[in-house]
């Protein structure tokens, strides 16, 4: 009997994680969409100019939308606490299949001129508001849902979708190419992949309201509900809070930088076709996926801390070297080798930082807590770091921007360092004895 209740709640938080998990994965497709299929439509919302001056303009824009972000995990992330996770993932994804459906829709410059850019930015602010709560409220599901001994393993699904919905933006991407023309792609063919996010962010709200809600939100005590996610609350957490401000610092700029920028650094400075840099990052960010609950599963092992303080220390030493032999090669092999090492570093960040965070917060501020200043984190220093690389490259110092990274990275190492083993103080093991 004991048997196969164990193998029922086994089924019951597999599929809860995978619901969860698949309208992660299409929030993430809508938003990075807009930056794989950058290199096609900059050129229809701007006025005609250099490639590098457009794919600026269009990263600026990648940049607003982050500004929503913390906006978003505060509306959210407050929603979560007091109504339930479940509710407020199935609002997130509603957003997001409206902000995706209007860059779709949107005529370019040169039929309605400057609405074609202000219309842009506030599909972006909307994709923005509603990622915003997705992370805090998704991480904080995942966590409460995993069974003790495998929440970093379970909650390590955030970033494999994360980046699925990336993988699956970039596969989008291939498929058009093989059938479309470059003329086509650039008049066209780039809204066809925002048709696709916003039908998959329909199709997934059926999934969301069939999800079971956390039992530690279930749990939560009517005098704790009163005060549940408010920003007073959050602040009587101040070592908490600054403890995800550092540890996300480096790690979203790695992250961004990798993930994001590198395609356009192939293309704009390496001098790569567009056509080979889409698989280059098809089969890196696949590879990177396997890795990420390997990861996870590891540090339900070992602890946290050790993956942390490996990025940390890799992260600095290694990320100059590495832009600075890809920046000279002209080898579509060697270049994916030199993505797949940065992103193996930045693995010890990415499939633990959810559970990290989570395991911080007590019940009734744990969507706000992990949201709120993870996003603020996330809009300054993450959201910028595509921007900044083409501004240093459009003045001539690219370089600067491997060091600045190198240094962000820095940063977050001291955090790791002088941090306490997440997994020994859980807040959410507390909660369960």
């Amino acid at each position: 009997m004991s048997q196969s209740t164990d193998r029922a709640n086994s089924r019951r938080i597999t599929a809860n994680i995978f619901k969860g998990s698949v309208g992660n994965l299409i929030e993430w497709y809508d938003w990075y969409v807009y930056s794989a299929f950058a290199v096609y439509f900059s050129a229809e919302f701007f006025p005609q100019g250099d490639p590098t001056s457009q794919l600026l303009n269009t990263a600026a824009i990648f940049a607003v939308g982050f500004l929503m972000r913390p906006l978003g995990s505060m509306l959210m992330g407050r929603y979560a606490d007091r109504h339930g996770r479940r509710a407020a993932l199935t609002l997130s994804i509603t957003i997001m299949a409206g902000g995706s459906l209007i860059i779709a829709c949107t005529p370019g410059y040169d039929s309605i001129g400057i609405m074609a850019p202000i219309i842009l930015i506030l599909a972006r602010l909307l994709q923005g508001l509603s990622l915003g709560g997705e992370y805090g409220t998704s991480a904080t599901y995942l966590s409460e849902m995993a069974s003790s001994g495998r929440r970093g393993f379970y909650s390590s699904f955030q970033y494999v979708t994360l980046v699925a919905g990336q993988m699956v933006a970039l596969g989008v991407q291939i498929i058009l190419q093989q059938i479309l023309s470059e003329s086509d792609m650039h008049s066209w063919g780039w809204r066809i992949p925002f048709v696709i996010g916003a039908l998959g962010a329909l199709a997934v709200l059926w999934l969301r309201r069939t999800m079971d809600e956390s039992e530690q939100f279930e749990k939560m005590g009517s005098k704790n509900r009163e005060s549940a996610g408010t920003v007073r609350t959050l602040m009587k957490h101040p070592k908490a809070v600054l403890t995800v401000v550092g540890l996300t610092l480096g790690g979203t700029v790695a992250f961004y930088t990798y993930t994001t920028y590198l395609q356009k650094f192939m293309v704009n400075t390496v001098g790569l076709e567009k056509e080979i840099v889409s698989w280059i990052n098809f089969i890196a960010l696949l590879i990177f996926v396997v890795l990420q609950p390997l990861a996870g599963a590891l540090s339900d092992r070992i602890g946290r801390r050790p993956l942390l303080m490996t990025f940390g220390v890799l992260g600095t030493l290694l990320t100059v070297p590495l832009f600075m032999m890809l920046e000279r090669t002209d080898s579509a092999f060697v270049a994916f080798l030199l993505m797949m090492a940065g992103l193996i570093i930045v693995t010890g960040y990415t499939s633990i930082n959810a559970i990290v965070k989570a395991e911080l917060f007590p019940t009734e501020i744990r969507a706000l807590g992990v949201g709120l200043p993870y996003a603020l984190t996330v809009a300054i220093f993450g959201g910028t770091a595509e921007f900044i690389a083409l501004w240093l490259k459009n003045i001539g110092h690219e370089s600067l921007f491997y060091f600045y990274v190198a240094g962000c990275i820095a940063v977050s190492f001291f955090v790791y360092w002088r941090m306490a083993e997440s997994s020994k103080v859980s807040k959410i093991e507390a909660e369960q004895r």
